[in-house]
């Protein structure tokens, strides 16, 4: 099969992410290595579950690093689907909420919305502003990979789904997040129930704009799922993608931090947030499934099933290879 090159859109957009994604991996490098540079509080990273973490993120942007690289190449394009489908599914979930958020951020606070509690200022633009960068150019080399290797994707129509587990799954999926999202957005829009004083008092304008946006995609993603279900709409695969990777990835980061107990976690009580991340993780969970099967299902669409093998499409009986089969 003739493999098409990489456009100079799809290999500008990998190096754009690649190029952002170096200083990151530099910084953890130096910090995997003892050296704390813009770090104003050393203590923080000299727990071992904080050079875990730090091991896990370092390992999480290698994979970035190699996603883009396979992006440009045509070996990328032979690769099995699920090795380029889970990591950037998560991937492109994590991402997204600090390219809305960092930008929102700066366009309210200004560069001052990062104390230096922890962390140097400068640390906090170079990492945030490589992974808004790293978010850009994935999403859009991915993009332009993914109309390449399947281009059916990118074409509105198709039958209604009758997969009664679909349906459910679909329904009980906006149940679950009009509670996750609706939750996320009445703490972003300044709601305090079920929160700690402790976590209320520290809240920022970053946070705020992150919830804002975990929210709102959370139930947009189970809407355009919904609708996935009725007809194909490349739209829809996109925010239902994006969405169910928000709550996958994000839930999946907090429960890590919630579990390792390390000091990224406030030490107050966060029953209400805690339910709230790990239903954020299941619901992604099934509904990354559920959408990974729908997908299948629809790219069968309009496949002919093929003919007896030594028989003709007529069935003449001539037991010669037949003439047909699938398209």
């Amino acid at each position: 099969m003739d493999v098409p090159r990489a456009g100079i859109g799809r290999i500008t957009a990998a190096v754009v992410a690649m190029a952002a994604i170096l200083p990151y991996l530099t910084i953890k490098i130096l910090w995997l290595t003892g050296d704390m540079v813009g770090v104003t509080a050393p203590s923080l990273m000299s727990s071992a579950t904080m050079v875990g973490l730090n091991a896990m993120t370092f390992g999480m942007d290698l994979v970035g690093l190699l996603l883009a690289l396979a992006f440009t190449m045509r070996w990328g394009m032979r690769l099995p689907a699920w090795l380029v489908l889970l990591p950037i599914w998560v991937g492109i979930g994590l991402l997204s909420q600090i390219l809305v958020s960092l930008p929102v951020t700066l366009l309210l606070e200004g560069p001052g919305a990062f104390g230096e509690e922890f962390l140097a200022a400068w640390v906090y633009l170079a990492v945030y502003g490589g992974f808004s960068l790293q978010g850009l150019g994935l999403s859009v080399a991915f993009v332009l990979y993914a109309r390449d290797r399947w281009p059916w994707i990118f074409v509105s129509g198709g039958r209604r789904t009758n997969v009664p587990f679909q349906r459910v799954v679909g329904r009980g999926s906006l149940l679950v997040t009009m509670v996750v999202g609706g939750a996320n957005l009445y703490w972003a829009l300044g709601g305090t129930a079920g929160l700690d004083p402790a976590v209320v008092a520290a809240k920022t304008t970053a946070g705020g704009v992150a919830l804002a946006f975990s929210g709102a995609v959370a139930i947009g993603a189970a809407l355009a799922y919904l609708h996935l279900l009725r007809g194909h709409a490349p739209w829809a695969v996109a925010l239902s993608w994006l969405g169910s990777g928000s709550l996958f990835g994000w839930g999946l980061y907090k429960m890590i931090v919630i579990v390792t107990a390390g000091p990224l976690r406030a030490n107050v009580p966060m029953v209400a947030t805690d339910l709230v991340d790990l239903f954020s993780l299941l619901t992604g969970l099934v509904m990354g499934l559920a959408g990974a099967f729908l997908l299948i299902e629809k790219s069968g669409e309009g496949v002919q099933a093929a003919e007896d093998p030594l028989e003709g499409p007529q069935r003449e009986g001539d037991r010669e290879t037949a003439d047909s089969g699938h398209r």
